[in-house]
């Protein structure tokens, strides 16, 4: 690895954010997975949740063809019940906030994504099921003055996900402030150098199988 790598590994991993995620609620399109994971892997987001409720668990698999370069970084954790993917949740994570229109909404800006906090997205059809809103610590919406009030997922994501890069940036999460302690970081780059060599290998098999 070289110099100029290693430095951005560490200057990365002080910025990684380990108590904000995002749920993925019967999101299909992987490029819109793909753009979530971007975005996610862009303000410092460590993993994400995926949970379909509506295909067979043996499909879940195909989820994982929904990659960017940012999936090599950015872990995905699979789901297709309710209880078990919000259970995971709960235990690393102190709210879930969903985008659900109801009457007591409040407008994102609003909300203190500062906090351990999960954000829940559904597909933008349906929405968030019923089950999973009962997780939920409270809903917010994107406030829109369009004619069409509707956002595409990965957008709707990246505009929530930005919101909270800039409350925690203001608090500094991203400089001096990392909420990693050193000890943590450098797991963190431990496992990042094993993940960077598992990918070098990768790319050096498709080379020689040409």
């Amino acid at each position: 690895m070289t110099p100029q790598r290693e430095a951005r590994f560490k200057e990365v991993i002080k910025a990684r954010q380990p108590n904000l995620t995002v749920i993925l609620e019967n999101v299909h399109d992987p490029h819109n997975i793909s753009a979530v994971l971007r975005t996610c892997d862009s303000v410092g987001i460590t993993e994400i949740f995926v949970l379909y409720t509506n295909v067979k668990k043996e499909n879940l698999e195909l989820g994982k063809r929904s990659s960017s370069g940012a999936r090599k970084w950015v872990d995905v954790h699979l789901y297709n019940d309710v209880d078990k993917c919000m259970q995971a949740v709960k235990a690393k994570y102190d709210k879930i906030y969903a985008t659900h229109l109801s009457e007591d909404a409040v407008d994102f800006y609003s909300l203190d994504l500062t906090e351990s906090v999960a954000l829940l997205f559904g597909n933008e059809h349906s929405g968030v099921s019923k089950e999973s809103l009962e997780y939920c610590s409270g809903n917010f919406l994107i406030p829109q003055v369009g004619m069409v009030k509707s956002l595409n997922i990965s957008v709707a994501c990246a505009v929530t996900i930005y919101e909270a890069f800039r409350q925690r940036q203001q608090k500094g999460f991203y400089g001096d402030n990392s909420l990693l302690s050193e000890s943590e970081q450098e797991a963190m780059w431990q496992d990042y150098e094993n993940r960077h060599e598992r990918w070098i290998d990768e790319v050096d098999k498709k080379i020689q199988a040409k």
